[in-house]
This record gives structure tokens, sequence and C-alpha cells, in this order.
């Protein structure tokens, strides 16, 4: 499944009597730390290559990020045994399809579409964000998905924000997954432009049902944008990589072959 490490050369031995320097505990941590932020890339990489992600506008950037913060979120029991992962990446026009779904082990792409950002969010390109109620904006960072009900917009899903001051109000503020008309290539041809939501990161007519279905019950979601503020604990590639060997097998290293 993985990528061969890329093994850096040996040291030359030192010759006998000669006094090996003793790294502090920080230098060692460090290069532990390194060693696994190195690993965990190249399985991302390898991942992200196998199933094509570049060819559909995915950054392996924004892949990464996700992929981490689902390795997290497994690691803290916060998502259920499907491996699936939602992704959206808020830097790219709304005239784009900018939802992946992805299944991390069959490797396959499940679905790509458009996604509505909300109105106070920006007109084609989202660029301003919120936590806040009434905001109209949508909210970044990672969700887990819940339970799903019939609404205005029909079968819609409940999604649950995990990062602290970035979409832990979600809830409150009633940001579910819907279908909607003005999401749709459609609206696009006819406006000059996806359609906006209250905040919802509303998908296409005639998709939403089976997306919902795939990914509801949860699973992780991610949704990135160009945002020097947003930090999340999710982005910890050390507890991702310890996350992926024991999903491997308990206490052997990563199976490195093709």
């Amino acid at each position: 499944m993985f990528a061969p490490l890329v093994l850096a050369p040996m040291a030359t031995p030192a010759s006998p009597g000669t006094a090996m320097p003793n790294p502090d505990a920080a230098t060692l941590k460090r290069k532990v730390t390194n060693i696994k932020l190195m690993r965990f890339n190249q399985v991302a990489y390898n991942l992200y290559s196998n199933m094509g992600l570049q060819e559909t506008g995915l950054r392996f950037e924004v892949f990464n990020k996700a992929l981490t913060g689902f390795y997290n979120m497994r690691h803290n029991n916060e998502v259920s045994g499907k491996p699936y992962i939602t992704i959206v990446d808020f830097t790219k026009s709304s005239n784009e399809k900018r939802l992946w779904v992805v299944d991390v082990e069959k490797k396959e792409l499940l679905f790509n579409t458009y996604v509505s950002h909300g109105r106070n969010s920006g007109n084609e390109f989202a660029t301003e964000f919120s936590n806040e109620n009434k905001s109209f904006m949508s909210s970044i960072g990672f969700y887990v998905t819940e339970g799903t009900y019939t609404g205005k917009h029909g079968l819609s899903l409940k999604l649950n924000g995990l990062d602290d001051g970035f979409n832990t109000n979600a809830k409150e503020r009633c940001i579910v997954m819907h279908g909607a008309e003005y999401a749709t290539e459609a609206f696009i041809e006819q406006a000059g432009r996806l359609g906006r939501s209250l905040g919802c990161p509303a998908i296409p007519l005639g998709e939403h049902e089976e997306i919902i279905d795939t990914v509801k019950g949860g699973t992780a979601m991610y949704i990135h944008a160009a945002n020097d503020q947003y930090t999340s604990h999710y982005l910890d590639h050390v507890k991702a990589m310890t996350e992926l060997v024991s999903e491997n097998k308990p206490d052997a290293p990563v199976p490195m072959h093709g």
C-alpha cells in the first residue's frame, strides 16, 4: 500500500575510542517527530497518487491535512469504522467542483462535486469565515457527521464541529449538509457562479441523497480555507502516524512495500 522510504545515507562509524555525542531528550524527540512526519507524508502521497486526486483538482496539501485529521479522530474514537473522508476546499472558485469524498481503505474517490459557501463568506470565492450565529458565513475545520433528518431542503445531514473557536457552534447555527437547486451546474450557467447558503455546505440536488447516505453516521469531514488564524490539534502528524501503525499491526512498523 505504501511507498518505500527514502533513507538517508548511513553515517561513517566512529573510530575506536572516539566519544559519541549524547543527544538530549529534546533532540531525540525532534528527530523521532521528523521521521514520523516524513513517513506519514509518504503514506499520504502514495494514497493521493493511487486515487488520482491531483487530476481532480484536489491539492496534496489539503488532502494531507484531511488525512491527518482523520487518523487523529480515529485515535480519539471520534469517528465510526467507516473509512470515509469528506473534503471541501474553499480556496477554489465556487464554479469548480471542490468537494470530494474518499474511501481511505479501498483507495477510491467516491464523489467529486460542487458545494456552496455562506452568503457572507464571499461571492465566487469564500474569503471570510465565522463560528458565530447569524453570521451567514461558512465555518472551517474538522467535523464529524451525525444522523439525518428531513427538513425544508429534504434529506439533510447533521454536522458536529470539533475545532474550538472555528466551528463548534455548528449545531447551534443549524449548519448541515443538504441539497440545493442553487448548488447545481445549471445555476452556474444561469448566474455565472454557484449560489450561496446561510453557512451550510449545500450540494447539488440529484446527488445529495447518495452522498449523505454514504457519509452519515460518524465519518470525518474537513473544510479547508486560506486562513492564517486556523489551528487544530487534529493536525498532529505524530498521533496520526501512531494510529496508522496500530491499525496495520500493533507494535509493528507500517509496511513499506508498493
